[in-house]
């Protein structure tokens, strides 16, 4: 048995907005492979918006993390996703993670 993180993608359905939020979760999974923890988390995710009017988009992304759960500490990477890109690092992260439209707050400068 080892230990994943697997990000699912939900989506905000809202009739009496043209724009609509999308959620991005992460969660760990003790399962014994990319499949069972993708499943186990599937089934997670109809349970989170259970009632809700957020839908699941069908994305799960899995991560292994490793057998031992005395190697989750502060700073452990637990999730990881490359893709290739021809956008300039500022244009990138513009197009994929500061859009302007993310529910954040900002964090000032020490």
């Amino acid at each position: 048995m080892g230990w994943y993180s697997v990000r699912c993608v939900f989506q905000l359905i809202d009739d009496n907005d043209d724009e609509s939020p999308y959620e991005e979760r992460i969660t760990l999974w003790q399962a014994a492979d990319f499949e069972t923890a993708i499943e186990l988390a599937e089934d997670e995710a109809a349970e989170y918006i259970d009632g809700t009017t957020w839908a699941y988009l069908g994305l799960a992304q899995c991560f292994y993390l490793g057998d031992d759960v005395s190697t989750i500490l502060s700073g452990t990477e637990v999730y990881s996703l490359i893709r290739t890109s021809d956008l300039a690092p500022d244009d990138y992260l513009d197009t994929f993670f500061d859009t302007g439209n993310e529910y954040q707050r900002h964090v000032e400068d020490t």
